[in-house]
């Protein structure tokens, strides 16, 4: 089987989904990450890194680097659309995107690289983001928006047949990673085996803007939790080592949580009310 996840961002991948990526490689399937944008606007937030001004002037090369290793922990496939990062404005008023940063461009403009990409891999399950983005990034909201319509128009033997035969997906999901119920789960668990808990204060700042997501599969992950891991320590410019990622003890969290989540978009096919594989129902046609 085949499964593609599209990304905004370089390290996206890899705190979003990336057990599941590294267990289905691991039972032979394929899995391509599609990374939008290069990543060059983003921020140094690894404290053990800042003030390291050459990171910042080089910092798409750097993002590529990370990336090729994280690549390699997961075993998946890569492929870079290579529209340019919108960055995170600040402010308020907020001020403009950048001029032809993903965000800003039209779906005409952005769709058919993804399109491309449906075309010749031809996926039976594609995973991405919900219409909040996961959070409201620019960057992120764009990349659902651009899914979507890449999804619908892959189908269309109308549009662009100069990109390739058509391609209907058989499933579609949004990461549900970053969900109250786990992160209330790990508090009481840390608190419970008399650890310090960071996520106390993470709970209490989203209390107002969290809206819980349905979940309808969960995919047990557990014995892909260090390639998860080494996968995101490759994004050492976003990733503190010894930052709440790494936080929870994975042996607690084998035992609390397992599973990595997910919200069902779209399926073509019959599906149980709650699935432990994302390829459940599709035959091999």
């Amino acid at each position: 089987m085949r499964l593609l996840s599209v990304h905004a961002h370089p390290d996206d991948e890899s705190s979003k989904g990336a057990g599941m990526a590294a267990r289905y490689v691991s039972e032979g399937h394929r899995v391509r990450i599609v990374t939008c944008t290069g990543g060059e606007r983003g921020d140094v937030l690894n404290p053990k890194l800042t003030g390291d001004e050459s990171l910042l002037a080089r910092m798409r090369e750097v993002r590529r680097e990370e990336m090729a290793t994280a690549v390699a922990a997961l075993g998946v496939e890569h492929v870079w659309l290579g529209f340019e990062d919108s960055g995170l404005p600040q402010g308020d008023p907020l001020p403009p995107l950048p001029e032809g940063s993903f965000a800003t461009l039209d779906l005409e403009e952005t769709t058919p690289a993804l399109v491309a990409q449906l075309r010749e891999f031809r996926p039976h399950v594609v995973v991405t983001y919900n219409e909040e983005g996961g959070y409201p990034h620019p960057d992120h909201l764009m990349t659902h928006r651009l899914t979507m319509a890449a999804l619908d128009a892959a189908e269309d033997r109308n549009y662009r047949p100069d990109l390739g035969e058509p391609w209907a997906v058989a499933k579609v999901y949004y990461d549900v990673t970053f969900s109250r119920p786990r992160m209330a789960a790990f508090h009481a668990a840390m608190l419970a085996a008399g650890l310090d808990s960071p996520f106390g204060d993470w709970l209490e700042s989203r209390e107002e803007e969290w809206r819980q997501r349905p979940v309808h599969a969960r995919i047990h992950v557990a014995d892909f939790f260090s390639r998860r891991d080494d996968a995101l320590r490759a994004h050492a410019t976003q990733i503190d080592p010894d930052g709440w990622f790494f936080f929870m003890p994975r042996e607690i969290e084998r035992e609390i949580w397992p599973w990595e989540e997910f919200e069902l978009a779209y399926a073509a096919v019959p599906v149980p009310e709650l699935e432990d594989s994302l390829f459940a129902g599709i035959d091999d046609e």
